[in-house]
Formats: structure tokens, sequence, C-alpha cells
């Protein structure tokens, strides 16, 4: 069952530590998407393309309904892009992508050294990333007759739906996204207010 809504980044965060002379950039960015995902890794690999390493983990969508991937970037196998994705899964954050850019410092750290490092990397920006939640909508339609348009109109405000088109001619056609977890009210509202003269029909997945 695809969860209502759920945590995600507001805005990117960034934070810096350093272990024996290598520097560690962490950033944390929301990425909606994998397409999203990939691109923030690419615009990182620009903005820094002196860097040893870009390691990073993504999570896209949210608890058992995510996609996600993950890099070591050239660093021992299992020694980055794991524990990232590993500090990311108990953050408790959906649409998320972390990426851990290293600047060797000349001191090899061993695998349990970088496994630390890019495991405190992660925890780092996650302490400071700011939260917001993201709302899931389902988009419907609706013919309505005049006489029903403003109480519905205010109907589907109090219920945070967003109006995303309307079209007036004989009828009223509306297209409105409604949050998922209100989707059963409001279509049950809207039938028993018109007496059943207005239906709504899905017309996405949700969204």
């Amino acid at each position: 069952m695809t969860k209502a809504h759920y945590p995600i980044p507001a805005s990117p965060a960034q934070t810096e530590i350093v272990v024996r002379g290598s520097r560690f950039i962490a950033q944390a960015i929301p990425t909606p998407t994998v397409e999203a995902a990939r691109a923030a890794i690419a615009a990182t690999r620009a903005a820094m393309p002196d860097a040893t390493h870009h390691c990073y983990a993504y999570l896209i969508g949210y608890g058992s309904s995510t996609i996600a991937g993950m890099s070591d970037d050239g660093e021992p196998a299992g020694s980055a892009g794991r524990p990232i994705l590993s500090v990311l899964r108990g953050a408790d954050l959906g649409d998320i992508t972390v990426i851990v850019t290293r600047y060797f410092g000349g001191t090899l750290l061993g695998v349990g050294g970088l496994i630390r490092a890019y495991s405190d990397a992660t925890r780092a920006v996650l302490a400071i990333v700011p939260r917001t939640q993201r709302v899931l909508y389902q988009r419907v339609t609706m013919h309505i007759h005049y006489a029903d348009y403003t109480m519905i109109r205010r109907l589907l405000e109090a219920h945070a739906a967003i109006i995303v088109e309307e079209a007036f001619a004989a009828d009223v056609m509306m297209t409105v996204n409604v949050p998922v977890d209100r989707l059963h009210a409001v279509r049950q509202q809207i039938e028993e207010m018109t007496g059943g003269r207005a239906h709504l029909e899905p017309v996405t997945s949700v969204i």
C-alpha cells in the first residue's frame, strides 16, 4: 500500500569532515526520481572534477516501496556506497541522494577506516538537512452542474485538494489533484452533496 505522505529533504545540505588528512564533503540532495539522483551525482562530479572519489547512495520512494542505488566509485568494495546506504536507510527519509566526495589526504585509512569515515560523513549531513513532507495525490476529473460548483470548490479546498483545470461548457469539467488519504472522503461527500450527479474518475496513477 502506498503511503499518503512521507518525510523528504526540504532543501539540499552540505557539510565536511576531515579524517587523517582526507576531506569528506557530504551532500544530501532531494531527488524524487532516479533520473534526478543521477543528475545530482553528475553535477557533483562536474563541480569537483579534481576529487579522488564521489561515492553515493540514494533512496527513491519511502519505506518498503523504494528504489535504492549506491557506488563505491573506486574505493575498496563495500567501503563507501554500502555504509552510506546503511546510514541512509536508518534516517527515515525518502527521495534523497547522499554524495560523499573524498579528497585524498595522503594517508590510507583501510577498509574499516573508510567505512567509519563514509558513515560519519553521512550522519553529519543527515543531522543538518531540513525536512518536509511529500504528499501523494490522485488526479481525478468530474463533470458537475453549475448549481453544485461553489459548494464542491469549498469542499475541495477543505480537503487540501489542488484544482488543476476547469472547463465551463454545458456543465463544469474539473481536473483535480486530491491527497490520496482524502480521496475516499472526497468521493463520498461529493456524491452525497450532489445526490449522485457528480462522480470522480481517476485519470492518472498516484503522483
